[in-house]
């Protein structure tokens, strides 16, 4: 997986510390404890909800890119994704995947471009 060699925490920090902010004004911009912050930098903790990880999104300014890369290592660090069994390891294996999946999401692909993309790959494999 391309997740280039950082945990979920460290990501965070270095990306606070580009930003030139100091945890205080990340974890209240997350709506968290600056002691909580803490503990997720240290990879103690990362059990953050969808809500705290969009408001550090927002307050750290992050790109598309960088976005992708902290909720991939967000999963990561959780060790467990709520996809079937058979397919986390798959995903977090292929980057392709993922920004397939990620651009499927931001335009609501519906399912009838799937069934087609889906006879597509079985007719070429």
């Amino acid at each position: 997986m391309q997740t280039n060699e950082l945990t979920f925490g460290e990501f965070i920090k270095q990306k606070r510390k580009e930003k030139k902010m100091v945890g205080r004004e990340l974890s209240a911009a997350a709506g968290i404890t600056p002691e909580y912050l803490c503990e997720i930098e240290k990879g103690r903790k990362v059990a953050v909800s969808e809500g705290i990880m969009e408001k550090m999104i927002q307050a750290l300014m992050l790109t598309e890119k960088e976005t992708a890369l902290f909720y991939d290592l967000a999963a990561v660090a959780r060790k467990t994704v709520s996809v079937s069994a058979d397919l986390p390891e798959y995903i977090m294996s292929h980057e392709l995947v993922r920004t397939a999946l990620r651009t499927a999401k931001k335009h609501n692909i519906p399912d009838e471009k799937w069934e087609k993309f889906i006879q597509e790959m079985v007719r070429e494999g």
